[in-house]
């Protein structure tokens, strides 16, 4: 029986499960670069970090032994069918792809053979595990989940115990940005001659088709050994300050201490387990704090791990929820990257612009919080920042930006809204130093859009909020303003005149 191999371009693993049931030379293996992804108008980084490495990936294949064909086409229904009769296959296997659209785009393909699909290990929890952990649970939170993984795969324990006596340092990492700061850079990559051609394609598409963002300067990781070059870097320089600074952030200092690891975990060119162990090895050797070693791993064993369990618990009915009726289009300033008059915002995006990548601190509570508190479209919401982001994937922002940072699954994800106002953004971030606004104040022409914003998502949505154990408070705070205050309030939201764009694109599902 002929049997291919089809590899996504998101499991960039020789060890994927599709590939190790084919031994090189057995069959071919195809990979695809289709422009179907120019629908969602994606970051020219984010096209550039993809189709680079999946030809860096059809190159390291070939060395192997396998017989590999990387196909430039439209689409995969173009390509896809001819390859399969052209080899004349009797069965077609794939490791399954982590987000749901992409199995339904390779299920509505007319193939002439066999579809056979092998369960993802590209996770440490498979998603049978994940059901058989989440099931007859009232709530999901993180925290147990994270302490079962710790259990699980033996990380961070000594004799059963948490080291340390606890499971979460989190309390540790949350320093607000002090004088003097100096980060080490991160370590960047050079474009070497295929990407170079990929990113020549790139710029002569977005002639044609509007891209956001800023092709050049590239400096990802767009191989394995890249990949673990960057990781080797963070161990060593940057671990060790990770923790109480990762929640700050810094005009000028994009990365601080991030250790900017996601799009290769993501891609497949680094494995989570692998990560992990070297952590913990690297532990082993020096003196790493302990709350950075601890906050580091729980980012990748715990909410890594989790928010792909819950993507597939919750369903394909998930990314439809808006719990909180929330319907504003997406202002101009969002598609542009920039012109919103707000320091912090602007600054986010700019950097946007220019890697397509934000530590998750900007992204939660400078851009999904905004979103949040202004009421914009969590759909469209969702899909931009799935175009945007060099480590996009469906999976990840359903859960991070629909769940966790727009609320709009209703509790499912996250115990409570994360709305604030212009006081936190004074308090841990260095933007609002020189900004025309004024984070202190609610009304008035130097109002900080953050804080109207914040008091107007608590009036709109008092009554939803009064009894919730978290949002309480905050609401009562509310209620101890005057009428002409609330009234305010409403008026400056009002004022927010921000618009949306003439060519506001809505959300537009990946492709396979």
């Amino acid at each position: 029986m002929a049997t291919g191999v089809w590899v996504l371009p998101d499991q960039l693993h020789q060890g994927q499960a599709a590939l190790a049931s084919l031994p090189p030379g057995r069959g071919p293996v195809l990979l695809l670069e289709s422009d179907a992804s120019l629908r969602e108008r994606p970051h020219r980084q984010k096209l550039v970090l993809f189709w680079s490495a999946q030809r860096h990936f059809a190159a390291e294949l070939k060395a192997a032994g396998h017989q590999v064909e990387l196909i430039e086409a439209a689409s995969a229904a173009e390509a896809v069918p001819a390859w399969v009769q052209r080899h004349g296959l009797d069965e077609l296997r794939l490791m399954e792809p982590a987000d749901r659209p992409a199995r339904r785009a390779v299920e509505a393909l007319d193939l002439p053979c066999r579809l056979v699909w092998l369960p993802d290990n590209h996770f440490l929890w498979s998603r049978d595990d994940f059901e058989g952990w989440a099931q007859g649970r009232r709530q999901l939170r993180m925290e147990f989940f994270y302490r079962e993984g710790r259990r699980r795969f033996d990380v961070l324990l000594h004799n059963g115990e948490p080291l340390g006596g606890r499971w979460n340092f989190d309390s540790e990492n949350r320093r607000p940005p002090a004088k003097g700061l100096q980060p080490p850079q991160p370590l960047l990559f050079s474009p070497d001659a295929i990407t170079t051609a990929v990113i020549a394609k790139v710029e002569r598409l977005a002639a044609t088709t509007p891209l956001p963002g800023q092709a050049q300067p590239f400096g990802w990781a767009i191989t394995r050994t890249q990949a673990l070059a960057a990781l080797d870097q963070f161990l060593h320089d940057r671990l060790d300050d990770f923790g109480p600074w990762q929640d700050v952030m810094v005009t000028g200092q994009p990365d601080l201490w991030h250790a900017r690891l996601s799009p290769y975990l993501n891609l497949g060119l680094l494995r989570p387990d692998e990560v992990l162990r070297r952590l913990e090895a690297t532990a082993s050797e020096r003196a790493v704090p302990l709350a950075s070693l601890e906050g580091c791993i729980r980012q990748i064993l715990g909410w890594r791990e989790f928010t792909h369990g819950l993507y597939h618990h919750f369903g394909p009915d998930y990314p439809g929820r808006n719990a909180l009726e929330a319907q504003q289009p997406l202002p101009a300033f969002l598609w542009s990257l920039g012109g919103s008059g707000m320091a912090c915002v602007d600054t986010v995006l700019g950097e946007l612009a220019a890697s397509g990548y934000n530590h998750h601190i900007q992204r939660l509570m400078v851009l999904s919080n905004l979103a949040l508190i202004a009421g914009w479209n969590p759909q469209a919401t969702t899909a931009w920042f799935r175009a945007h982001y060099v480590d996009a994937h469906d999976w990840v922002m359903q859960t991070n930006v629909l769940g966790m940072g727009l609320w709009a699954d209703g509790g499912r994800l996250a115990s409570k809204p994360y709305a604030a106002s212009g006081a936190y953004l004074k308090k841990m971030s260095t933007y609002c130093s020189g900004c025309r606004y004024d984070p202190k104040q609610r009304t008035g022409p130097r109002a900080c859009p953050y804080t109207s914003l914040y008091w107007g998502f608590l009036d709109r949505h008092a009554e939803r909020f009064r009894n919730h154990p978290r949002m309480a408070l905050m609401v009562r705070q509310l209620e101890r303003l005057s009428e002409a205050d609330r009234s305010g309030v409403r008026e400056a939201c009002a004022a927010l005149e921000w618009g949306p764009a003439p060519d506001a694109r809505g959300p537009a599902e990946p492709s396979a």
